[in-house]
């Protein structure tokens, strides 16, 4: 049951049905949301029966969810597929399990992704599971019971491997049993990006989780089913004024869909460009802006108190580097967070609050979210709002380490009495970050044995 049968997407795709995936908590009109087909049993060789539901939640966006069953042998099994498009670069998400409450962390585990426990060395590689909803609980016990299983084949065949399988097991088990006197570390390294682990302090940032994007490798592309980039080629004057256009698909509704970029320089700041996307099926409307030029030899950042209305108008850039900050409503997006933007300042907290409300903690709704982390969430939200409305003044802080964000002043060229723009120098984390420690800029190629 690992790919999903042509007749299924065929019908998904049928020309009368223009929503594929239905979101899980509307009402499906259809007689048959879930499709039923005849099966073989891998187990008994017999014919079972498998399920299969297009749906849409919080969690992986749209997923297909698949159910066999077995009436001859009672073999039953179940896993979940992401529906949704690859996403831009891979992720590797990060948490310290230091309580029984860590255990009951929930976890989204993509078919993609690899999960290690970092202190045992153990790894589970991503084409022995299939995509799974579970806990972090769930990771170990399903770690136990599959190293278990071959245990007295081991044994016979090789008893040094029996030996050091048993110490990895009987590892995990002290994990399940007493995480407080044992901590241990979970890494999910995802190529496709379609991987979580739960927030617990969700809005406000995780202490115990640590989330890194990174670019694939052409194999990882090639794993995924992805076309290799296409060479760079060198634009010209002329074409660099030009609006260039990129054939895709709609990263909501996955119809095809156009991106629009351009390249322009914003005066008393540097050059950027400006990618756009428009889906005429769903509607659906996304820009994002990146960096053009040299790297900045140092970071920016930009407070700016928020006291009136007006101050919502201010043209701002926040690159895709840039993290924002308001200390009055206790909101930290880190860096990469929404991506690049160029909008004012109301247009961005707009996008923040309806990405906050839609994505940002799938894990405080639904009937798996805990009353009080619901009413935590609902507060948070609700002190966001009245920021868009300046009832309050607050403080708006840009921090972007490669120094590519941009907030309009309005008293140019002179002073802003209620904005001040800081240069700092990156620390090496940041610079490792960025995979700026390994630059050689100068005397290149002379010390290669350094």
């Amino acid at each position: 049951m690992s790919q999903v049968p042509p007749s299924v997407i065929a019908t998904a795709n049928a020309p009368e049905k223009e929503k594929m995936f239905n979101d899980i908590g509307d009402s499906v009109e259809d007689d048959q949301p879930v499709t039923v087909i005849e099966s073989l049993c891998m187990n008994c060789f017999e014919n079972g029966e498998s399920r299969i539901m297009l749906t849409l939640i919080p969690h992986f966006r749209e997923i297909i969810l698949m159910c066999f069953e077995c009436p001859h042998c009672g073999f039953k099994n179940n896993e979940i597929q992401t529906g949704s498009a690859v996403r831009e670069k891979g992720s590797i998400h990060t948490c310290s399990i230091k309580s029984k409450t860590d255990l009951n962390r929930q976890v989204v585990k993509s078919e993609s992704a690899t999960v290690k426990f970092t202190e045992l060395n153990f790894e589970i590689p991503a084409a022995t599971q299939r995509g799974v909803l579970t806990t972090v609980e769930g990771l170990v016990s399903k770690s136990i019971e599959g190293l278990s299983a071959m245990q007295p084949a081991r044994l016979i065949q090789d008893e040094a491997l029996h030996k050091g399988v048993q110490t990895v097991i009987d590892t995990l088990q002290i994990y399940l049993e007493s995480p407080s006197d044992n901590p241990f570390t979970i890494e999910i390294n995802d190529p496709a990006g379609n991987s979580y682990i739960e927030n617990m302090c969700a809005p406000q940032k995780d202490p115990q989780i640590s989330i890194k994007e990174f670019e694939r490798t052409a194999v990882q592309n090639e794993e995924l089913g992805l076309q290799p980039a296409p060479e760079n080629e060198e634009l010209d004057d002329d074409l660099l004024k030009e609006v260039h256009i990129f054939h895709g698909n709609c990263s909501r509704c996955n119809a095809p869909s156009d991106t629009r970029m351009h390249l322009m320089d914003i005066p008393h700041f540097k050059e950027v460009v400006i990618m756009a996307t428009d889906c005429e099926l769903c509607g659906y409307k996304s820009n994002e802006v990146k960096a053009g030029g040299a790297i900045s030899s140092h970071g920016k950042r930009i407070t700016l108190n928020i006291k009136e209305i007006d101050d919502l108008n201010r043209d701002i850039l926040k690159s895709e580097t840039c993290g924002l900050e308001i200390p009055e409503i206790e909101l930290h997006l880190t860096t990469g967070t929404l991506g690049g933007r160029f909008t004012t300042v109301e247009g961005l907290l707009a996008q923040v609050y309806d990405e906050i409300k839609k994505t940002a903690s799938p894990f405080a709704s639904g009937d798996s979210g805990q009353e009080q982390r619901k009413q935590a969430f609902e507060n948070f939200l609700a002190k966001l709002q009245k920021a868009i409305k300046v009832e309050m003044p607050y403080t708006l802080i840009l921090d972007d380490p490669l120094g590519n964000s941009y907030l309009q002043n309005i008293y140019a060229p002179d002073p802003d009495p209620d904005m001040t723009i800081e240069t700092y120098e990156r620390d090496y984390e940041q610079n490792e970050a960025f995979g700026l420690n390994d630059l050689v800029l100068e005397n290149y190629g002379e010390n290669k044995d350094v």
